[in-house]
C-alpha cells in the first residue's frame, strides 16, 4: 500500500533532526493539489517540529505546492527534487 500525504505529515516530526535546524525558527505552508488535495503547516522553533493540518496561523517562511503523488514520489525517492522542481512539479 503506498505512502500517503497524511501518514508522511504525521511521520515529519519523528523524522526531524534537531541538530541540524540549530538556531532555525520557520513555518512551512505546504499546499498539495490533486488526490491528496489539503494544507499543512510545519513548524520548526526551539529544536522542535510541530506539523499540523491546514494553512498556518502566522505568515509561512516558506510555501511549497506540489501535487501529492508527486511528492510522495519525491519523498519515496521516486521522484528526483531537481527534475521535479525543474519541470515545474514543485514549486
Amino acid at each position: 500500500m503506498p505512502l500517503t500525504i497524511s501518514q508522511l505529515m504525521e511521520k515529519m516530526p519523528g523524522a526531524f533532526i534537531p541538530e541540524k535546524a540549530q538556531g532555525i525558527t520557520a513555518t512551512i505552508h505546504f499546499k498539495f493539489t490533486g488526490a491528496e488535495a489539503g494544507e499543512w503547516n510545519a513548524k520548526i522553533a526551539g529544536g522542535k517540529c510541530e506539523v499540523l493540518q491546514g494553512a498556518p496561523a502566522e505568515k509561512a517562511t516558506m510555501t511549497l505546492t506540489a501535487d501529492s503523488e508527486d511528492y510522495v514520489k519525491l519523498f519515496t525517492g521516486e521522484l528526483d527534487g531537481m527534475q521535479a522542481f525543474m519541470q515545474g512539479k514543485l514549486k
